[in-house]
């Protein structure tokens, strides 16, 4: 029982991930758990989810891209993640300075 007095439901067992989030988009958490008793916790090894993508460059930007990864010991996968971040970023930032 929650601290009002009223019963929380039981959260459904999920097939997958997929299902889990379906569910939560139709159904509020408060009616199956007591927020008040939440804890915080650290997911230091947590990683985002990742997709694979087919990106095609000039040759002469993706060689620049690698120049500059080089100079800053990165793979250049990883500083062109950068550079995007950073882009969507200030972008986010342009379009609500508020929540920027």
């Amino acid at each position: 029982m929650s601290k009002r007095g009223r019963p929380k439901k039981r959260i459904p067992n999920f097939k997958s991930e997929s299902e889990e989030r379906d569910f939560w988009v139709g159904y509020d958490s408060a009616d199956y758990l007591d927020w008040r008793e939440a804890k915080a916790t650290v997911l230091a090894n947590l990683r985002p989810s990742t997709s694979t993508i087919s990106l095609r460059l000039p040759d002469f930007m993706l060689e620049e891209l690698k120049l500059l990864a080089h100079q800053r010991d990165v793979p250049y996968q990883s500083l062109l993640k950068v550079f995007l971040a950073e882009r969507l970023q200030a972008e986010r930032r342009r379009r609500d300075p508020v929540a920027g």
